[in-house]
């Protein structure tokens, strides 16, 4: 069960539905983040929490060994989270930041990423850290899928908090626009076995994060 997460979705869907239902995106993610700060008031990362739907979650981890039927403890599935954590850097963690408007870079994942499960929900915890810590006037952080292979959506209930920051910094999220009727209807034409690059427009459909400081 080595695979990165899309050979994951790809085989799940192609073993459940018949071909007429595949579309893209593949897979659904909810997630919950937080912008994290130093005590000096510079931003140093973005950690995320990714609930994914129930079809990948319990096709991800079928075939695992587990002590207690349906449970999966976090040593259990950290063979799975580190596979699929590394499959991710290829996409940039699907995370992408400026700061007064210039790229932010991030860097690999901090070391205590991990799997947990619940409900028969696999959440991907993980904290991207900024290369260099940033303080900014305007913070801005995009969370798609350039391809949407993946569809991410935050909660209606407490999507984003800063965590530490100064006082008087003010946060705003923003959802992505409704695809329209001929998008989808495109979408839904591109095979499962096959990626999305002649409509790679997935930043049109970004879930963001602004963070406004004094």
């Amino acid at each position: 069960m080595k695979m990165p997460i899309r050979l994951l979705i790809a085989a799940a869907l192609s073993l459940t539905f018949a071909a007429p239902a595949l579309a893209h995106p593949h897979v659904w993610v909810t997630m919950h983040s937080e912008v994290v700060y130093a005590p000096d008031g510079s931003v140093t990362g973005v950690r995320h929490d990714w609930s994914f739907d129930d079809m990948f979650s319990a096709f991800a981890t079928q075939g695992y060994e587990s002590e207690v039927k349906g449970e999966f403890t976090r040593e259990e599935l950290a063979p799975l989270a580190k596979v699929n954590v590394e499959s991710l850097k290829e996409y940039d963690y699907f995370t992408y930041a400026t700061a007064d408007g210039k790229k932010a870079k991030m860097t690999d994942p901090l070391p205590d990423y991990h799997l947990s499960y619940e409900n028969q929900v696999l959440t991907l915890h993980f904290t991207l850290p900024f290369e260099k810590p940033v303080k900014a006037k305007e913070l801005k952080i995009e969370i798609y899928d350039p391809t949407i292979f993946v569809d991410f959506e935050f909660p209606k209930k407490d999507p984003v908090v800063l965590a530490g920051a100064p006082a008087g910094c003010k946060l705003d999220t923003v959802l992505p626009r409704e695809m329209t009727y001929a998008e989808g209807k495109a979408l839904s034409n591109i095979p499962a076995d096959q990626p999305n690059v002649s409509m790679a427009w997935g930043a049109q459909f970004a879930n963001k994060i602004l963070v406004h400081c004094p």
